[in-house]
């Protein structure tokens, strides 16, 4: 039996919930919403008690799995890895296609994010690039070109 009916969301936790949302809504990226959570529901899930988080749902254009980004008030987050590679344990990157990779890499670094590595081919299927957006998050870009 499968118990997973679809993808709804992936959650990124950040420090900076302003600088992150901004990074990928310049990205294309859409807010779908902004509040607070707390109370009960928070703390059993999490198991955190008393904790009080800040998220913003942001959707890619014309719909798709949603990115939640959440910045804890209570208690205050802990320190990640911002300087990560890319073969350290855990959730390494968020993936992203693109329609002009060229130009988002270009958007990217004029905002201070530079290329992990540099732009590579799939033969002629893809062109990707990793690039390293706010508090270390790995953004990868994708191009189809075949």
């Amino acid at each position: 039996m499968a118990y997973v009916q679809r993808l709804d969301h992936v959650g990124i936790t950040v420090a900076d919930l302003d600088t992150v949302t901004a990074f990928l809504v310049g990205l294309g990226l859409e807010v779908e919403g902004r509040m607070f959570v707390e109370g009960e529901f928070l703390d059993t899930v999490i198991g955190i008690p008393g904790a009080r988080t800040e998220i913003v749902m942001l959707r890619p254009p014309g719909g798709g799995t949603l990115l939640e980004l959440s910045s804890f008030v209570r208690p205050d987050h802990l320190p990640g890895s911002p300087s990560a590679p890319a073969n350290e344990l855990g959730l390494r990157n968020v993936a992203f296609e693109v329609r002009n990779l060229d130009a988002a890499v270009e958007w990217a670094a004029t905002n201070g994010y530079g290329l992990v590595g540099g732009i590579g081919q799939y033969e002629d299927v893809w062109r990707m690039a990793y690039v390293r957006g706010p508090e270390g998050i790995i953004v990868s870009l994708a191009e189809r070109i075949g």
